[in-house]
């Protein structure tokens, strides 16, 4: 049985919210080796026209694929993931990630069944994050891809 058989197109993701601590975006970018002064530094932030720090898209780009790891388990593989931003995310906010499955495609001889879900993340100001994301769901108890 393949995990493809579980997940069916239009099948919503329960929701994952997520706090947009401080800590968080300045890891995030420390961690991506993205040291922009507007990702960790309130003050230059302010000077160039920004409330606040505000996350980098790699760190966003992380906190999807960790809502579809999550979901479908530690051996999903995440074969393409197209994301855009909109609405930044500020320290005191909530990420909310929500997802739909719009399509499920069955395995083939040696290969994993695949889904691609549209993903879409809104904090408090409006739509932070929205893509699609394609991901190997791998036989269960088979080998992985």
């Amino acid at each position: 049985m393949t995990h493809a058989r579980t997940h069916r197109v239009g099948d919503e993701l329960p929701p994952l919210e997520i706090p947009v601590t401080r800590t968080l975006i300045v890891a995030g970018a420390i961690a991506s080796r993205d040291y922009q002064d507007v990702h960790h530094d309130a003050e230059l932030a302010r000077e160039k026209g920004s409330p606040d720090i505000f996350m980098n898209i790699l760190t966003t780009n992380g906190l999807v694929g960790r809502y579809l790891t999550d979901h479908f388990g530690p051996t999903a593989v995440l074969r393409k993931v197209a994301i855009r931003l909109g609405a930044p995310n500020y320290p005191g906010d909530v990420l909310r990630l929500t997802g739909r499955i719009t399509v499920v495609t069955d395995a083939g001889a040696g290969e994993a069944a695949e889904a691609t879900v549209q993903v879409i993340g809104e904090n408090g100001i409006g739509r932070h994050v929205t893509g699609t994301v394609t991901v190997a769901l791998p036989r269960k108890g088979g080998g992985g891809t």
